[in-house]
């Protein structure tokens, strides 16, 4: 396939190399057409060495070619990436005053713009009426990500990730209407890791998880276009970029954390191994070891149920019916039942709307790249099973979410 790449002129044009770099490496043969001022972050040569084509934003450079006509007519698909709004505002106008923008003139095949700009460009009502003019003409126009921008600013314009706008591609391409983020505009909080439980200033109670599929989780929400806040307990690897983070350690901290949350999330996801005891009174001081002195004795107090008042608190709520509340739970299976039978009956108790369920064990879940779920879902759907790296356990299960939310008339 032929594609025309173009480059807009925003500090977001470095991640535009990974993009290229997915065309590339699934066989397409890629054009890029950077604008002028893009060449101040990336120069030409990165194009060309990436793309194995030459690169130029002149009309005037080979003329006996007429690119301004030919590029646009060959192309199979033109991708504009990161689209700022001097770009849209260009291409909604229909100017040509340089190759990229005569390029889009002249383009016959889908057409698909990332925007990547600050927040309160994309929000101004100039841009949003440009874009609307094109999503009119058919144009795609991906929403951006929100996340991170230049300086310490935060919001909706962060370009999406290379890989989304790459299946975003794809799906225009091949006719599919689901060419747009399935989470844009959406916001999703995800809890990860384990929660610990001080006994003393140095010793706590833990569990073994890791962190890994919540993160995976993250990203895989992220990259569907939603804002993403990361409620991170104790984990194993690091955050990911262009996700809200807010630190936790207690089952006490995370409750506190996850109600405020709530309060202008669509979709929570509990994913986070809460410890469901915690001792009954911590030491302001080491607990010492002596021969002179009894062992100690911990006395255990419930945690509160997270989930479930997270539940509670959705449904006594009108303004938060459309919300959606996705658990997680870690079982083992005894001579009671098994593990799906334990679970049938925790969704039943927690009232969520779907429950993934791991069966773990000493060797399984816990700290491992891979995991197998199965999505049971209040509504009473078939199990839903999942299973591959955590990466793709959790797309499955963002595309299941993302299911449920266009699909799914709001609660009463």
């Amino acid at each position: 396939m032929r594609i025309v790449l173009g480059v807009g002129g925003g500090i977001a044009a470095y991640k535009v190399a990974s993009l290229l770099r997915l065309f590339t490496e699934a066989g397409h043969d890629v054009t890029v057409i950077p604008t002028e001022a893009s060449t101040r972050f990336v120069g030409t040569a990165t194009w060309e060495a990436l793309s194995g084509n030459p690169v130029s934003n002149s009309v005037f450079d080979d003329v006996h070619l007429v690119n301004h006509v030919r590029l646009g007519h060959e192309a199979d698909l033109v991708v504009v990436a990161p689209a700022t709004a001097d770009l849209l505002a260009k291409a909604a106008t229909g100017q040509a005053g340089d190759l990229l923008t005569n390029t889009l003139l002249m383009a016959h095949g889908p057409v698909l713009f990332a925007p990547a700009m600050h927040t309160e460009m994309w929000q101004h009502a100039a841009t949003r009426a440009n874009v609307e003019t094109l999503r009119g003409r058919g144009a795609a126009v991906l929403e951006p990500a929100s996340g991170r921008l230049t300086g310490a600013d935060s919001g909706p314009g962060r370009l999406p990730e290379p890989q989304a706008i790459f299946d975003a591609a794809m799906a225009l391409v091949q006719g599919r209407s689901d060419y747009q983020l399935p989470l844009a505009g959406r916001t999703v909080t995800i809890s990860a890791g384990g929660t610990r439980e001080s006994l003393d200033p140095v010793r706590f109670l833990g569990n073994r998880s890791s962190g890994k599929q919540g993160v995976a989780l993250a990203v895989a929400a992220r990259n569907a276009g939603a804002t993403v806040r990361l409620l991170a307990a104790h984990m194993e690897v690091p955050a990911p970029a262009g996700v809200e983070v807010q630190r936790v350690e207690t089952a006490l901290e995370l409750r506190e954390a996850a109600l405020a949350a709530a309060a202008d999330s669509d979709v929570i996801i509990m994913s986070a191994a809460v410890a469901d005891f915690r001792p009954g009174e911590v030491s302001d001081t080491k607990i010492k070891k002596r021969d002179d002195t009894a062992d100690p004795v911990i006395t255990l107090v419930r945690n509160p149920d997270i989930l479930q008042e997270l539940v509670e608190k959705r449904n006594a709520s009108r303004a938060g019916s459309g919300q959606l509340v996705v658990g997680f739970a870690a079982e083992t299976g005894d001579s009671q039942g098994d593990v799906l039978a334990y679970a049938q009956a925790k969704l039943q108790r927690k009232g969520c709307d779907l429950l993934v369920v791991n069966h773990v064990g000493m060797d399984k879940v816990f700290g491992q790249d891979s995991n197998a779920v199965v999505i049971l879902s209040r509504a009473g759907s078939e199990p839903q099973e999942a299973s591959g790296t955590k990466t793709e356990v959790s797309e499955a299960i963002i595309r299941r979410i993302s299911f449920e939310l266009n699909h799914v008339s709001p609660r009463a």
